[in-house]
């Protein structure tokens, strides 16, 4: 592979992290939000929501790694 399209596949896999990352991340917002206001709760679930997709998104991007490692061996 040339160093053009090794570039590419690099640029893939960080902008598919950064996707999956902010992706997880908005979802575990808008839900402690959303569950904050059915609840009448303090901001407490939001942080929950946020540590929770966040957890979630470093796991799928552990995933991604190893997959995209995996091609190359």
């Amino acid at each position: 592979m040339n160093d053009l399209g090794r570039m590419g596949v690099y640029l893939a896999l960080f902008s598919e992290i950064a996707i999956v990352l902010l992706v997880t991340t908005l979802i575990g917002v808008v839900g402690g939000y959303w569950l904050n206001r059915q609840l009448s709760t303090m901001t407490l679930l939001v942080v929950v929501g946020i540590l929770v997709c966040l957890g979630a998104g470093g796991i799928t991007v552990s995933r991604l790694i190893r997959r995209f490692l995996a091609r190359f061996e």
